[in-house]
């Protein structure tokens, strides 16, 4: 359906060569100086190069670095991430220079629906309510009635049924994977939910059978799914029909996987004193949050080849340059960035109200 797209083949550091020791001490220091002399905060996703999350201020999904970033006094933001997401920071803090270390670090989801796109399915659909995912560009989401996350898109979709009838049209983008999980969540009238072809070329790649290989080869193995991943699908249909014990499968955002491995480590060991095992299907560079908040347990990828090229391409050498230098600066036009604040505004008074967490994609 699209053109492949960089997938780096080892779990974690995605086949990024370590560092030596001295050299990875060195540039954490100096990027630590830096930091403090430029009175800046880094953020970092949780797909990013372990040695970035771990030189961090902040670790976390995409939305919820911004929202911590437009509470800072910082006026500098060094996002460690996508485009898309130094450009929602800039929306949220529109006063802060913005900057990310490589400005060519994309994400492939962000890019299957454009504003020309977007403008022409809704010119096809009048009246319809538009609402995308938070991994959009700003333009995008200029056009847009509401964002969401993985972990709000069901009661804020639900919601706009309630309010405005259940003959609401609704065009729901950019992600297909994400879209059939919420159609499946919320009660509608056929006809009534349009979902944009789009798709994560990282999540995409984990596809039905690694359910079946990883679980055979881990049985008694808590699941973790990204609703984003092409198996999610699947992975409904199969708990629905009683063939997998709906106990062991959570669909479950960034960071509902986080909250998860939280949970793992503040329980007891086993009586028969073995680790857990727990499988996890979103993108590689989760497994070090995960590790890290829960030691005592194996997270195992359910596709060890679903690592983003573009989140690899931030290094601590990228980090360092730009703190230093002050380059790779990421600023949204003034009257986009007015328009684009609107739909995560909506969102955000959603969760809100229904008590939804707002980050997670």
């Amino acid at each position: 359906m699209t053109t492949p797209l960089p997938m780096a083949a080892d779990p974690v550091r995605a086949g990024v060569p370590p560092l030596p020791e001295a050299e990875l001490q060195a540039l954490r220091s100096e990027i630590r100086e830096l930091a403090k002399a430029k009175n800046a905060v880094i953020l970092a996703h949780n797909y990013q190069l372990p040695e970035v999350q771990d030189v961090a201020d902040v670790v976390g999904d995409s939305l919820g670095l911004s929202i911590e970033a437009a509470k800072t006094d910082a006026p500098l933001i060094v996002f460690c991430g996508v485009h898309f997401m130094a450009e929602s920071a800039s929306v949220l803090s529109p006063e802060k220079t913005v900057l990310i270390p490589d400005v060519d670090a994309g994400c492939s989801l962000a890019d299957s629906i454009t504003p020309e796109q977007l403008r022409a399915w809704q010119a096809k659909h009048p009246g319809a309510i538009t609402v995308m995912y938070v991994n959009t560009t700003a333009e995008v989401k200029a056009l847009t009635d509401y964002c969401v996350t993985s972990s709000n898109a069901v009661p804020v979709v639900e919601r706009i049924y309630r309010e405005h009838g259940e003959d609401t049209e609704i065009l729901f983008g950019p992600d297909m994977f994400l879209g059939s999980f919420v159609a499946k969540q919320v009660a509608h009238k056929p006809g009534t939910f349009h979902v944009w072809d789009g798709e994560c070329h990282v999540h995409a790649g984990i596809r039905p059978a690694d359910i079946d290989r990883v679980r055979s080869e881990h049985p008694d193995a808590e699941f973790l799914i990204h609703p984003e991943c092409g198996c999610s699908t699947q992975a409904m249909e199969y708990v629905a029909a009683g063939d997998v014990d709906a106990s062991g499968v959570h669909m479950l955002s960034t960071g509902g996987m986080l909250d998860f491995a939280h949970d793992e480590a503040a329980k007891s060991p086993g009586a028969d004193g073995k680790r857990r095992t727990t499988i996890v299907a979103t993108e590689t560079g989760m497994l070090h949050p995960l590790r890290m908040a829960a030691p005592d347990v194996d997270f195992v990828p359910a596709n060890a080849s679903a690592s983003c090229g573009y989140m690899k391409m931030i290094t601590l050498e990228k980090l360092r340059d730009t703190l230093r230098d002050g380059t790779g600066v990421v600023k949204v036009p003034d009257d986009i960035a007015r328009r684009a604040m609107l739909p995560i505004q909506r969102m955000i008074e959603v969760g809100r109200d229904a008590n939804a967490p707002l980050g997670g994609e």
